[in-house]
Formats: C-alpha cells, structure tokens, sequence
C-alpha cells in the first residue's frame, strides 16, 4: 500500500462542489468483523468500496455548487456515493469489499466521478510497547530527557510490593 493510510469508520470526507467547504463522516455499514489500529476492535472498521448510497453520518456536505436554485443560492447537498476509486485491489474482505485508502475517491450522480475525497483517514496512532522498542534513543531522549526508555524494557517488572484490596 505503499505508505498510505487505510480508511476507517469516523474518517471526514469532502466534496469538491460544496459552496462552504463542510465535512462529513464515514460509517461503515457492510461489515462488524475488519478493524484496523482499533486495540480493543470497538470502533475502527476498516471502510470498504461496498460502502455506497448513505454511508455518512448527516448525508450531506452543505450547498452543493452543482445545484442552483435560480435565485443565486444553491440547493443543499444530498450525498449519496454511487462508487469508490483508487482503493487497494490486492486484499477482498469478508464483505466482498476492497480496502479505501486515503487518496480514494468517491462518486455522486450529481456531482460525479471523484468528486468526494477523503479529509482524514480516521485513525490515531496508539503507542505500544513495540514502536518503545524501534524508536530511536536519542529522538527520546530529546523528548523527553529524565526517563531512559531501554532502561524500562531491561528491567524485569513485578508486582512485588503492590496491596491489592
């Protein structure tokens, strides 16, 4: 995937013909099983390209530039996504969908082909014990200068001392 974000539930969208750039948010509705950087697999669900009609939490992007209503105003916005782009082709989940990636691109039959894009992926980085172990020691340092990271991981940790009640 080379570098690239993968999509998941929460992710913003856009379209490029709202009149006041609005945002919107992805619920993925095709599937309860694929989460991605979701430690508890509670809310992440990683959005496919069978995520079509109203998948977003309000369905709309504000006024849509492609809808004017005569007296110099616009119509407002009824997003439906009739199809995905630039998702990733190697991987098929449970749902028969292929993974969003961060530079997918949405279609709306008003707007039309890659008209919506994706804001923000929708993930957050959640540190564990693993990216401690990769980082590099002067960077943390840097960071933070009274606490020597490798020295947490060569020490054995125990309970001993702990009242439990």
């Amino acid at each position: 995937m080379s570098e690239k974000h993968v999509v998941v539930q929460g992710a913003t969208l856009k379209c490029k013909f709202s009149v006041e750039p609005k945002l919107d948010t992805l619920k993925v509705k095709t599937h309860s099983k694929h989460y991605a950087n979701d430690k508890g697999a509670e809310s992440k669900l990683i959005a496919t390209d069978k995520e079509i009609g109203q998948t977003l939490e309000k369905n709309t992007f504000g006024k849509c530039k492609m809808q004017p209503n005569g007296s110099g105003d616009y119509l407002p916005c009824q997003a439906v996504i009739t199809k995905w782009s630039g998702f990733y082709e190697k991987v098929t989940l449970s749902n028969k969908g292929k993974i969003l990636l961060e530079d997918s691109k949405g279609t709306c039959p008003i707007g039309g082909a890659d008209c919506i894009e994706v804001d923000k992926h929708g993930q957050k980085a959640e540190l564990n014990r693993q990216n401690l172990k990769n980082a590099k020691s002067g960077v943390l340092k840097q960071i933070n200068p009274m606490v020597d990271v490798k020295e947490l991981f060569a020490i054995e940790h125990t309970d001993e001392g702990i009242i439990y009640s």
